[in-house]
């Protein structure tokens, strides 16, 4: 991401391990790590509420899959005994293809892949196979929100590829079109790349596609936030819109396990991303991980529609929550967002990484985040904080309890108060929502219902959304206990 600092661990945190180590041996640093690990679960997974965008609850059933047997197996190669590296895989390869077909269904594709450790692999893919080294590429600059993924710091650069700026108003977070067909038809970029870690509005992928594909230009979207946005159809799918490649974390949105996906309609595009994949970036990938994704796409094509409705949902009742609370909240004049992201500009409050500190204190979870306004540069200060609905939406938080946390981040931050006080507050407000909803339980699957379409979901996120209309319930289908 842009806002991270140094090149590499903290030397303290490694000598404080070291002398650990030193004084217990071996037996004493692994009985250390599962104390640390129990410790976070109780912490993290019991008495702090969420609002990392980055990061959503899997559910019990996908944990289990992440610490069962078929993890220890080596994979690689791709599906089908002929094309393994090793024998004894035909349950794995059984798995894998649903895997496949469960990504392909969740996102419209003729083809996907699941082997990816993490989304920045799939960046590195998509470069891969959609451009050379030396190429030009178009992608979304750090003041817009754009994404070290995109820019020359990231894959990109490490693929060798030449980076341009997208224009953008940074006034209304949206790309200038008429300045970015100018600038388009100037460099006639290879490839345009749609990268973001600030994500509030949809993109306007068509009408980019439509500016390079005269001279052959190709489109990636790096769907790492809205992936379970896309699946649940509360955003555009880029693939219809014209991107040539569509990734995404398994993360994120998409309340799977960490990792990457990718999924792609051109066929032409199969043999050069298959085979950046393995052998290029994988070898024997992780079996367990691809258990659990498979089971997390299954929820998200059971529950996707009405999770990622309620996230968003809640994300725009939270931020007028946060406004009516006085904080200074981005894109008022547009109805603040239409995903599971708020910003806001907390620079009068000390910056986003004070504020971040203070409310982890208080058991409330942010992260600091660049505004527009923030000079672009690897030293500035972010100004702002990122909000994400995912995690609190899957415990039914609805309107009624953001608005509560939104009271308790103005006594944190605006008027002072202890933090001790307000930490008991969050605690005691958490200790309600302890249930993980939008799961298959532990009882048989359902048959899949209908999913919701785009257009269908499309009033949940309309500027003129009643504050009625944007409360979710508390206790939405499909839920078990966490």
């Amino acid at each position: 991401m842009t806002f991270t600092k140094g090149t590499e661990h903290d030397r303290e945190a490694l000598r404080a391990a070291r002398e650990f180590l030193d004084e217990h041996g071996g037996a004493g640093a692994a009985a250390r790590v599962h104390e640390l690990v129990r410790r976070n679960g109780r912490w993290r997974g019991q008495k702090c509420v969420n609002l990392i965008a980055a990061e959503s609850p899997t559910s019990p059933a996908v944990r289990a899959l992440l610490s069962s047997e078929i993890g220890t197996r080596a994979s690689g190669g791709h599906i089908g005994a002929d094309s393994r590296c090793f024998p004894g895989l035909r349950h794995a390869d059984e798995v894998e293809a649903l895997c496949v077909e469960l990504l392909k269904e969740a996102f419209g594709a003729g083809w996907a892949d699941q082997r990816m450790l993490g989304g920045m692999a799939g960046c590195m893919v998509a470069y891969t196979a959609l451009a050379r080294p030396g190429d030009l590429m178009m992608s979304v600059p750090p003041p817009a929100g754009g994404d070290s993924s995109g820019r020359s710091d990231g894959p990109g650069g490490a693929r060798g590829l030449r980076v341009a700026d997208i224009p953008f108003d940074l006034d209304e977070l949206e790309v200038d079109l008429d300045a970015f067909r100018r600038e388009a038809e100037r460099l006639r970029p290879r490839l345009v790349s749609l990268n973001q870690t600030m994500v509030l509005f949809p993109l306007p992928v068509r009408e980019l596609k439509e500016t390079v594909a005269p001279w052959g230009g190709r489109l990636y979207f790096d769907g790492a936030h809205q992936a379970g946005l896309i699946a649940g159809g509360c955003h555009p799918n880029p693939l219809d819109e014209g991107a040539d490649i569509l990734t995404g974390s398994s993360g994120k949105t998409f309340s799977g396990p960490q990792g990457g996906i990718i999924a792609w309609n051109d066929p032409d595009l199969t043999e050069p991303v298959s085979t950046a994949i393995f052998p290029v970036l994988t070898g024997s990938h992780q079996m367990n991980r691809v258990a659990a994704l498979a089971v997390a796409t299954a929820e998200m094509l059971e529950f996707g529609a009405d999770y990622m409705r309620r996230t968003v949902a809640n994300a725009r009742s939270f931020a007028r929550s946060l406004a009516d609370q006085g904080f200074r909240v981005l894109c008022a004049n547009r109805g603040y967002t239409r995903t599971h992201q708020v910003m806001a500009d907390v620079r009068s409050l000390g910056g986003g990484l004070a504020v971040a500190r203070t409310l982890e204190e208080a058991n409330i979870m942010v992260n600091k985040m660049l505004l527009p306004s923030d000079p672009d540069s690897p030293d500035a200060e972010p100004g702002g904080i990122r909000i994400g609905t995912t995690e609190v939406t899957r415990l039914g938080f609805g309107a009624a309890e953001l608005d509560a946390v939104a009271r308790l981040m103005r006594r944190a931050l605006i008027e002072r108060e202890p933090v001790n006080r307000i930490r008991r507050e969050v605690e005691d407000l958490r200790s309600g929502f302890q249930t993980l909803h939008y799961t298959f339980g532990t009882g048989a699957p359902r048959p899949r219902r209908p999913t919701e379409s785009a257009e269908s979901a499309e009033p949940a996120v309309e500027p003129a959304e009643s504050a009625e209309s944007a409360e979710v319930a508390a206790k939405p289908s499909g839920q078990t206990s966490a």
